[in-house]
């Protein structure tokens, strides 16, 4: 870092930060350090057996898989920018990160989280489909609109991720330069500011706030006609059936709408260390671990596709 004079006060133009993660003694750093990496390894590798089943299926080129394929690449790379530093540090007594790398950690990773935040809406909204206009579901839920769809899922992430990113960017840090987490995210970084950071800190809320309710009231929206069409099926066979296809993503988006929405719906001046360390683990470790499977594991066609494209390659 180096100081330059404004305002009558010293400020820094920093070159790097420093990770603070999680204080531990060396046993403790060893186990947490297997476990992370197991669980990070596990991850990209249930993904990935989720990406090639679907690949490989025929029975599943169907646009509730298509999703799905999306949210397991999604997810790969969600964990890859986040984890893998996090693992070093760990163990590693240097625990800087430049500025640059600090700004490219927090865009990729606003942008992911904010992509899965509309990919989770929109595979409730193709259950919708699915359950509620049946007849309609082909025509609707057509090739051209579900690569529409993702892309537009992109869209969202990359726009909102670029217009966060281009506020916090410009705050100027003083002689702190230690961030109070094991990654780059925004509530740290306005915490250690030192300029005004209001500005930075009402647009992050208010696109926290848009980019999560918006795809969440389009989840319970979606649901809640979900709950209504299929409790209309006579027999309880085809409510369970109905049911059972919506089961595993409705798991998925609670687990991760919940985490979420405690770290990143709230200003800064309700933000504690402690509280959303413990969280931002649930949701960039644990919930993308168990996603996979949740889905494989609630979902008997992904299970049977699964047997039968790893005993044929034996």
């Amino acid at each position: 870092s180096f100081f330059c004079r404004m305002g009558g006060r010293n400020e820094t133009k920093v070159t790097y930060f420093i990770l603070l993660g999680f204080p531990t003694t060396g046993e403790l750093q060893l186990l947490l350090f297997s476990a992370l990496l197991l669980a990070y390894l596990l991850t990209v590798l249930e993904n990935f057996l989720i990406i090639l089943t679907i690949r490989n299926n025929h029975s599943l080129q169907k646009p509730m898989y298509f999703f799905l394929g999306n949210l397991a690449f999604l997810e790969i790379w969600y964990v890859s920018v986040i984890e893998p530093k996090m693992i070093i540090d760990v163990l590693s007594h240097d625990k800087r990160i430049s500025f640059q790398g600090c700004m490219t950690q927090l865009h990729f990773f606003v942008t992911f989280v904010c992509t899965e935040y509309v990919l989770l809406a929109v595979m409730a909204f193709d259950r919708f489909v699915a359950i509620c206009k049946p007849l309609r579901y082909p025509l609707i839920m057509n090739h051209k609109l579900c690569a529409q769809l993702i892309a537009g899922c992109w869209m969202c992430g990359l726009i909102t991720s670029s217009i966060k990113l281009s506020f916090i960017a410009r705050l100027s840090f003083c002689d702190v330069d230690k961030i109070n987490h094991y990654f780059c995210d925004i509530s740290p970084l306005l915490n250690i500011s030192c300029s005004d950071s209001s500005l930075a800190e009402l647009v992050d809320f208010i696109l926290a706030l848009l980019v999560i309710m918006i795809p969440l009231c389009t989840v319970v929206a979606s649901y809640i006609c979900i709950i209504f069409t299929v409790l209309k099926i006579p027999s309880s066979q085809g409510r369970q059936k109905a049911f059972s296809t919506c089961s595993s993503h409705l798991t998925v988006v609670i687990l991760f709408y919940s985490t979420t929405l405690f770290t990143y719906a709230h200003p800064k001046l309700m933000y504690t260390y402690r509280a959303n360390k413990l969280v931002s683990v649930l949701y960039t470790v644990v919930v993308p671990l168990l996603n996979p499977l949740i889905y494989c594991l609630r979902n008997k066609e992904v299970r049977a596709a699964m047997r039968k494209t790893f005993t044929c390659r034996r």
